[in-house]
């Protein structure tokens, strides 16, 4: 039994505005990493960067498509980071949307090959003091929902 069966989903506070405003500073984040450089995509590269500096990791992002959802293995490695993120102060969330990912934080640079975008990695830059606010109020969407016993989260990106 999870903790979310044991109390019960809460509704969010402040409704559709409050989602609203999470999913348009995921994308944001998401675009302001990329072009720093400090964005992992893809479960495999994901566990190993957390397995040698999790310290580094500022922020995941879990995505699935309905396709997705009765992938046995992929529930598995999904339970395995959100267990090492809650274990890490690593704050967490989902994305139900796999293609609007992608549109945001563009193709694979191998040619030919899918880029897996099951989970998605922030890590801090190597400058000093670089604090993003969209970081920021993902951070106060996660502890606001932790509070409402909502521990992961779901976000819609924004069209």
């Amino acid at each position: 039994m999870t903790l979310e069966e044991i109390h019960g989903q809460e509704p969010a506070p402040a409704g559709h505005d409050w989602m609203q405003g999470a999913g348009k500073a995921l994308h944001e984040l998401l675009v302001s990493a990329q072009r720093r450089g400090c964005l992992t995509a893809g479960v495999y590269e994901s566990a190993k960067l957390m397995n040698v500096d999790p310290d580094n990791v500022a922020f995941c992002v879990l995505a699935t498509d309905e396709e997705d959802e009765g992938d046995i293995a992929l529930q598995i490695h999904f339970t395995l980071i959100q267990a090492f993120c809650c274990e890490n102060d690593i704050d967490i969330v989902r994305v139900n949307d796999v293609a609007k990912l992608a549109a945001i934080v563009g193709p694979s640079e191998e040619p030919g090959e899918p880029r897996d975008l099951h989970c998605i990695l922030i890590t801090n830059p190597d400058e000093d003091g670089w604090k993003d606010p969209a970081l920021e109020k993902l951070n106060s969407f996660c502890e606001e929902s932790r509070n409402i016993n909502d521990w992961v989260p779901t976000i819609t990106l924004p069209e």
